[in-house]
């Protein structure tokens, strides 16, 4: 029997008061029962519009049909057919302005909580199948795949299906890329992401670590030297951006993406970890997107009495996902919104001690569509504070671009691919973050899955 409630089953979290000073996951996923309630809310449209947009076009209403009858596997089995990373997908996608939002469900109520299903079902599969993947059969080529992160992962995995030997090549020590050192372990813990590389290799996937492309092999050697018949470069947009006002060279100043590096991929939090971070007593993150909802989180969990989001719009301009602001604001963190920073001051060993800012007023939309924050003139706000983290955007890593003839770029440093990510050179093809600048994981994902396919395509035409 249908379930014609207009409210989503709500999802159990830990409580805010105790989660803020912990690092443990705060959604606690839906039990079968819930799932199976929410799964029958599905009104199984002869239209599904919820897949249209899905960036990598799940089945979205003959995965939920299963759920509903309480066969999970199924589920997965369905899920797994488009995306490779289910667990991972369901805990940090933007339903609610992709796939979600296209709900009829939506229309005269909530929509249909496809992203905790999605979530439940790769739980449960996790948690109960021991079923081996199937290997699939060599073809007899090989891809290399740069970057481990959502799109490099997603092409990776497409590849190996239709048989191709991927070798994923990834800077850091540890394969995962933004998902292992961006996105903190109460919101993506980090066994879930190393399951789904697990499962990867699995079927044939090979990861090299600490291998940079750009110093430790060339674009060209790969082709060339090694015998790679297409490379895909998914290296993600880690170059941090700063304002470039006074100030930022004070200790305490850190990127986002150091700080948040420190704090996931190298384990600052834990109290016998001997990597070195700032324990702030009063953080002031400036930025108000997801990085920024982190980074500010993980600051009030490292002990900070104080943490404030600085941010020179309004808050209906926030653009994090309403789920991590409304999370934040129940950890108390605070919101210092239509306030733009113009200085950091220093106390006299050079430690950081205010951050001056400027009140702003919203004038006509800019070019993104978002309201023009204007100063008002002579307008000052001092925050006292001892930590300041930037979070305010990145950038691609120069270094594959800078090593790479031929490979053709925008002035801002994103490589020039077609849709289907065929750049300037032949055989050479790239997605995600390294195209579009900072984007979401999900958006990452099919920009990896969209370039298997066009991979595919080329080396089976030549």
């Amino acid at each position: 029997m249908a379930n014609m409630s207009l409210k989503k089953n709500d999802m159990p979290t830990q409580d805010p008061e105790v989660r803020n000073k912990n690092f443990e996951e705060v959604a606690l996923g839906y039990t079968p029962e819930m799932a199976v309630d929410e799964a029958k809310r599905c009104l199984n449209c002869k239209k599904p519009l919820c897949v249209s947009g899905c960036p990598v076009n799940i089945d979205i209403p003959g995965f939920i049909s299963y759920v509903a009858k309480g066969e999970f596997e199924n589920a997965y089995e369905v899920i797994s057919r488009s995306s490779s990373l289910p667990a991972v997908c369901g805990r940090v996608c933007p339903q609610e302005t992709q796939c979600e939002s296209k709900c009829i469900r939506g229309i005269k109520g909530e929509p249909v909580a496809i992203g905790r299903l999605e979530r439940f079902v790769a739980d449960y599969h996790n948690a109960h199948s021991s079923k081996e993947p199937e290997i699939p059969v060599p073809n007899g080529h090989k891809v290399a795949v740069i970057g481990s992160g959502p799109s490099g992962l997603t092409c990776a995995g497409d590849l190996a299906k239709k048989g191709y030997k991927v070798t994923v090549f990834e800077a850091l020590h540890v394969a995962g890329g933004v998902l292992e050192y961006g996105i903190p372990q109460f919101r993506l813990p980090k066994e879930i992401v190393q399951r789904e590389i697990d499962g990867l290799k699995k079927i044939g996937v090979e990861i090299s670590t600490n291998t940079i492309i750009g110093k430790t092999l060339s674009v060209e050697e790969l082709m060339k030297k090694y015998g790679y018949e297409a490379v895909f470069i998914g290296s993600g947009a880690g170059l941090p951006r700063f304002m470039k006002i006074p100030g930022e060279n004070l200790k305490g100043v850190y990127s986002a993406n150091e700080f948040l590096t420190r704090v996931n991929l190298m384990k600052a939090y834990l109290e016998n970890s001997a990597t070195p971070i700032e324990r702030p007593k009063a953080a002031m993150v400036v930025g108000g997107g997801n990085v920024a909802m982190d980074a500010a989180r993980c600051a009030k969990r490292l002990g900070a009495e104080r943490v404030c989001i600085v941010y020179r719009r309004s808050e209906a301009e926030l653009p994090a996902r309403r789920e991590e602001i409304e999370h934040a604001k129940e950890e108390g963190i605070e919101f210092k919104v239509l306030t733009n920073p113009t200085e950091i001051v220093g106390d006299e060993n050079g430690f950081v001690s205010k951050l001056i800012c400027s009140e702003m007023e919203l004038g006509e939309p800019d070019a993104s569509g978002r309201r023009r924050p204007i100063e008002k003139k002579g307008s000052k706000i001092e925050l006292d504070c001892d930590c300041v983290i930037m979070a305010i955007g990145t950038s691609p890593n120069p270094l594959i671009k800078s090593t790479t003839d031929g490979l053709m770029t925008e002035k801002w440093g994103g490589i020039i691919a077609d849709e289907n990510g065929k750049t300037s050179l032949e055989g050479v093809y790239a997605g995600g973050d390294a195209v579009t600048g900072a984007a979401t994981v999900i958006l990452a994902m099919g920009a990896g899955k969209k370039a298997a396919t066009a991979i595919d395509e080329y080396i089976q035409g030549k």
